[in-house]
């Protein structure tokens, strides 16, 4: 792992948090291309964050499962 562990697990709320930021600064920005850009950044951080999140989840779920002893 190369950046510290809370650092690690706090980037899916990051990512989340930046992307909802982004998809509000596009309702209020008018200059130049920038609520396209907003947009597009939103939305692209927003998914990022969805699919970090739902890949741990579902990571350590089928790892707790493999780590459980069966009983035969």
């Amino acid at each position: 792992m190369w950046i510290s562990k809370p650092i690690y697990e706090s980037l899916p709320y990051f990512y989340l948090f930046a992307g909802a930021v982004s998809l509000v600064a596009s309702m209020y920005l008018n200059h130049w291309y920038w609520p396209t850009i907003c947009f597009v950044v939103g939305i692209a951080s927003l998914v990022a964050g969805l699919v970090l999140f739902l890949k741990r989840r579902d990571y350590r779920h089928s790892d707790h499962r493999q780590q459980r002893p069966r009983d035969e």
